[in-house]
């Protein structure tokens, strides 16, 4: 006889969140996604190491995975051992994990990552100070020897300079998928350079690069042609926190902002937007109320909800409509087989919190799971 236990796990077994998937042109195997998780491990030289090759197969039964954010350049780089797509050896690296969650049968996007003002000097070359849309100082911290410090004071990017910081994120698109990226995200979100720009209490210049939202919006859009006319509008996503609080970040006004950069997206056909519902790793309510259902239905291509998702929360967000896929973050951290786990309704271990930033194999590789054949 047939237990509830039994009937409510075959309920959660044929739920749509575990249905196949078709993400412009690639098939997924499923609907969930593992969203970019930093971990402070990468190798001298900011080069993905041998932990992460395994780090990421491991994970390879999501439907997407997400990297890590990776910086297009270095003075894009804003916490220490975090990789770069930027070098031959970082290509290199990134290789060897492409090629293991292929192996696997997994795919995965690589996130393209300028911080910006999220920075310190240290971590500069030659020590200069941090870019910036403006000379604001962000009350936020970065992650350097070990510990969490200040981030430095940034200088105005110059407009000339501009063209740089875009020819970078086109760059490393073209690296991504030089080493066995099935796409990109361009990270937009949670207060770095982008983000920095489209947001009015960290952008304050009186150019063409500020003032209106137009203007706060031009950044973004000219990453995202520069991206797509290299790699393909099939292969690029964008991630977007409209109001998250991370690293300092506001706005007066997100539902109008989000708004016009959802409609100018249109434009551009983005095959997805990662959308952070709420604070990052916080609050889902968090700040004055957002209409996150309006963003989904403006926006013509996948929608990604991401943001305090449980198993019953994902499974309505695709049930409704409300999202095409749903991403993960710290469940996949401690959980390499959590598309196993959901699918079963299983316990989820619980992430080591004293090893999320830096460290080895502890907290990383050495989670256990349900299924041997992804030890």
């Amino acid at each position: 006889m047939s237990t509830q236990a039994d009937a409510d796990r075959t309920a959660v077994a044929e739920s749509r969140l575990f249905e196949p998937y078709r993400l412009g042109l690639l098939g997924l195997t499923n609907r969930i996604v593992m969203a970019p998780l930093t971990r402070n491990r990468a190798a001298l030289g900011n080069v993905p190491s041998s932990l992460a090759v395994k780090y990421y197969a491991q994970r390879a039964s999501a439907g997407l995975i997400i990297s890590e954010a990776t910086q297009v350049s270095p003075d894009g780089q804003g916490y220490e051992a975090t990789p770069g797509i930027h070098s031959a050896a970082q290509i290199e690296g990134w290789t060897d994990v492409t090629r293991a969650v292929h192996a696997r049968g997994g795919r995965i996007f690589l996130q393209l990552w300028h911080v910006g003002r999220v920075s310190h000097v240290s971590l500069q070359p030659g020590g200069q100070a941090p870019v910036a849309p403006s000379a604001i100082r962000a009350m936020t911290k970065t992650f350097i020897g070990g510990e969490f410090i200040d981030v430095s004071e940034p200088r105005a990017l110059r407009i000339d300079e501009i063209p740089e910081v875009i020819e970078a994120f086109r760059q490393g698109a073209a690296n991504a998928i030089a080493a066995g990226f099935d796409g990109v995200e361009v990270h937009a979100a949670n207060g770095y350079l982008i983000d920095q720009f489209l947001r009015d209490g960290a952008n304050k210049r009186e150019d063409a690069y500020g003032g209106s939202i137009a203007n706060r919006t031009r950044l973004l859009l000219e990453v995202l042609r520069a991206v797509i006319q290299e790699v393909g509008a099939d292969r690029t996503g964008v991630r977007l926190s409209p109001v998250t609080p991370s690293n300092d970040i506001a706005d007066s006004d997100p539902q109008t902002l989000f708004a016009h950069v959802v409609d100018q997206l249109n434009g551009l056909a983005p095959v997805y937007i990662h959308v952070v519902e709420g604070a990052t790793g916080g609050d889902r309510d968090f700040g004055a109320p957002f209409d996150y259902v309006a963003l989904r239905r403006r926006f013509r291509g996948t929608y990604i909800a991401n943001n305090g998702y449980t198993l019953d929360l994902a499974k309505a967000a695709i049930e409704t409509g409300h999202a095409d896929l749903v991403a993960f973050g710290r469940a996949f951290l401690a959980n390499p087989d959590l598309v196993a786990r959901l699918r079963m309704a299983a316990p989820l271990n619980a992430p080591d919190k004293a090893t999320f930033y830096g460290g080895g194999d502890k907290g990383y590789t050495d989670y256990p799971a349900l299924d041997l054949r992804f030890d």
